[in-house]
């Protein structure tokens, strides 16, 4: 085996070639290493989307009516547009009914998943089991309910502006 000389020129060439190696590795890298942090964050926008909606599910099926203006302001504070509109409406008419059945709803969710979500929106499903209580009901009768939250971003956080019942 023979070996070349490294004259001026060829070991000029290497060290160009080797540049080159390292900023193509040190490229890929950031390209790859970015790429990365923006699944990160895409996976924790989803996962706090996906919060906030389970938490406005417990909210709104959890109501006493000891302590309705509290129980209806969690669910007014975590809502937006056409959803906050409609439930302040219709608080007042909920309030009595809920107050002359002394009605008790404790609600959990039982699953939730994402639908959809870019940067400013997010769709999530809720299957959502409430034990309620009345006049007629002394016993808690479980209830069983398919929840679509379609929320909007409000700075760091994830407000519901639409909430339908769904089969």
């Amino acid at each position: 085996m023979t070996l070349v000389p490294l004259t001026p020129r060829l070991r000029r060439g290497l060290a160009l070639g080797l540049a080159a190696l390292l900023l193509v590795t040190v490229a890929a890298g950031a390209f790859v290493g970015r790429r990365v942090l923006d699944d990160r964050r895409t996976d924790a926008r989803g996962a706090d989307a996906v919060a906030a909606a389970g938490q406005l599910g417990v909210n709104f099926t959890t109501l006493d009516y000891r302590t309705f203006d509290r129980d209806s302001n969690r669910v007014l504070a975590d809502a937006t547009g056409t959803f906050k509109k409609e439930f302040a409406a219709q608080s007042a008419q909920l309030k009595k009914l809920v107050t002359s059945n002394k009605a008790v709803s404790k609600g959990k969710v039982l699953s939730a998943g994402l639908v959809s979500s870019d940067a400013d929106s997010a769709r999530v499903l809720l299957v959502v089991d409430a034990d309620v209580t009345n006049t007629s009901a002394t016993t808690a009768v479980p209830r069983h309910y398919r929840i679509q939250v379609d929320l909007s971003r409000s700075g760091d956080r994830w407000l519901a502006n639409q909430l339908q019942f769904v089969a």
